[in-house]
């Protein structure tokens, strides 16, 4: 009983500890919350495969044909984060690239009013490429699932989500100056740029805030749960040790 004291100690210091210092925490049912950006993932990066969506509407054309295997074009993918009902929550939608990220390697003058346009590698001003750069290590010419190189912190975080494709994901943020394009974020390189929206690529889910807090247990309920059982397990090892003593 000994060893459930100290588990359940560590318990509540790892969670007292990942309150105050974690951008991406694990939230109920296959969410992420991420306390900079303010923002809930969907865990599951292909959730549209997975959940058998992709292969129940399979079929379409353009922009909207939906692969078997979770691929889909942007009006495709668009709709089915806008129409997604998960954890009881219906405001989701594809997460958003920054085209004027200067954050990123290189750029281009669109002409017009368009002005510049950002693209290229270590791109972190978006949604989605905050998430793939800054906080799951996505280095330059290296694949996001590649994580020599990276630190504990962005390897932990990367454990945190699951069917995660080393290949390109939609963002929500259509291309101003060509209206049959949209932004995009490619896995397998760290790279944003855009492409035409008929062009089949993975699609994951974002809403706003964190999941309402009567699915979040409290940090102070948590750790009362944990003392709690370390109390149970003393409490049995002193009746134990009596018990032997007769």
């Amino acid at each position: 009983m000994q060893s459930l004291s100290r588990l359940a100690l560590a318990a509540a210091l790892s969670v007292a500890t990942l309150s105050a210092q974690a951008a991406l925490v694990a939230r109920p049912g296959g969410m992420v919350y991420d306390t900079v950006q303010n923002i809930t993932w969907l865990a599951d990066m292909n959730y549209a495969f997975t959940s058998g969506y992709a292969a129940t509407n399979a079929g379409g054309s353009g922009s909207d044909q939906i692969l078997a295997n979770g691929r889909m074009g942007w009006g495709a993918a668009g709709a089915w984060a806008n129409n997604l009902v998960y954890g009881g929550l219906s405001d989701w939608r594809l997460p958003t690239l920054n085209p004027q990220d200067t954050t990123c390697s290189d750029n281009l003058d669109a002409g017009g009013s368009f002005g510049l346009q950002y693209f290229g590698t270590g791109c972190t001003g978006g949604e989605l490429s905050g998430l793939f750069v800054t906080d799951l290590g996505n280095k330059p010419n290296e694949s996001v699932l590649n994580t020599t190189g990276d630190t504990a912190k962005q390897i932990a975080n990367l454990d945190l989500f699951s069917n995660v494709q080393s290949d390109g994901y939609w963002s929500g943020t259509a291309y101003a100056p060509s209206t049959g394009n949209a932004w995009l974020f490619v896995t397998y390189d760290g790279f944003q740029g855009d492409e035409v929206k008929d062009f089949f690529l993975y699609a994951m889910a974002v809403r706003p805030g964190d999941v309402p807090a009567a699915q979040v247990p409290e940090p102070e309920s948590m750790l009362l749960v944990l003392t709690a059982l370390a109390g149970l397990g003393l409490v049995r090892r002193r009746r134990a040790v009596g018990a032997s003593a007769l």
